[in-house]
C-alpha cells in the first residue's frame, strides 16, 4: 500500500491532513522563514538554506527572496536558474525546472489541483508534474497550470495563464496563453 507522501508525488489523490505530508510541509515553511525573514539577502547562509530546502538542483540556484513553495524536495532545477521575487512553486508533483532559466517577479507554477467532485475536494487532492524546459523564461505575474511542459527555448510573456503545453522556442502571451510567434 502506497503512502499519502508517494501517492501525491506520483499524481493520485492522497490526503494531505496526513501527518507525514503535515511535517513536510512544516519543514519546508521554517526553512522559508529563514530565507525569506531570517536571511532575506543572498548570502553564504541563505544558500545553505536553499540547498536543504530544493536538494534537487544540478547546478548554480539563484532565488531573490520572498519565495514561497510546498515542500522544496519536488522542484528539480538544473544548472542557472534564477527565480525573481514573490514567486510560488506548488510542488506536490514534481516540478522539473532545465538548465538557464528565469523566472519574473510573481511567476507561479502550479502542480496542485484539486477534484472538480465536491464531495472527494473536501478530503482530497492531487497533482500533475509540470516541465519547463532548457533556456526558457517565464515573464512576471505569469501562471503555469499542473500538467503543463514548456518546450526549451520558449517565452511565456508576462501575465500569461499557460494551460496547455507549450512548444519549443515560442513566445506565448495572453489568457489563455496562445502561441505569438516562433522565436529563432
Amino acid at each position: 500500500m502506497k503512502s499519502e507522501k508517494e501517492k501525491m508525488i506520483a499524481g493520485e489523490l492522497y490526503d494531505a491532513s496526513d501527518p507525514q505530508l503535515h511535517a513536510d510541509r512544516t519543514k519546508a515553511k521554517k526553512l522559508l522563514h529563514r530565507l525569506n525573514v531570517t536571511e532575506y539577502l543572498v548570502t553564504d547562509s541563505a544558500r545553505e538554506v536553499l540547498k536543504e530546502l530544493i536538494p534537487n538542483t544540478a547546478g548554480r540556484l539563484y532565488i531573490e527572496p520572498p519565495f514561497h513553495c510546498d515542500y522544496g524536495y519536488n522542484i528539480f532545477c538544473g544548472n542557472q536558474v534564477y527565480f525573481n521575487v514573490n514567486c510560488v512553486v506548488l510542488d506536490i508533483c514534481p516540478v522539473r525546472i532545465g538548465n538557464n532559466v528565469m523566472f519574473g517577479p510573481a511567476a507561479q507554477i502550479y502542480a496542485a489541483t484539486h477534484p472538480l467532485d465536491k464531495v472527494h475536494r473536501r478530503s482530497e487532492e492531487y497533482g500533475k508534474p509540470v516541465v519547463i524546459g532548457d533556456d526558457c523564461w517565464i515573464g512576471g505575474g505569469a501562471i503555469i497550470c499542473p500538467g503543463v511542459t514548456i518546450g526549451s527555448g520558449s517565452v511565456v510573456a508576462a501575465g500569461a495563464v499557460v494551460t496547455k503545453d507549450v512548444p519549443e522556442n515560442v513566445l506565448v502571451a495572453g489568457n489563455p496563453a496562445r502561441v505569438v510567434r516562433e522565436l529563432a
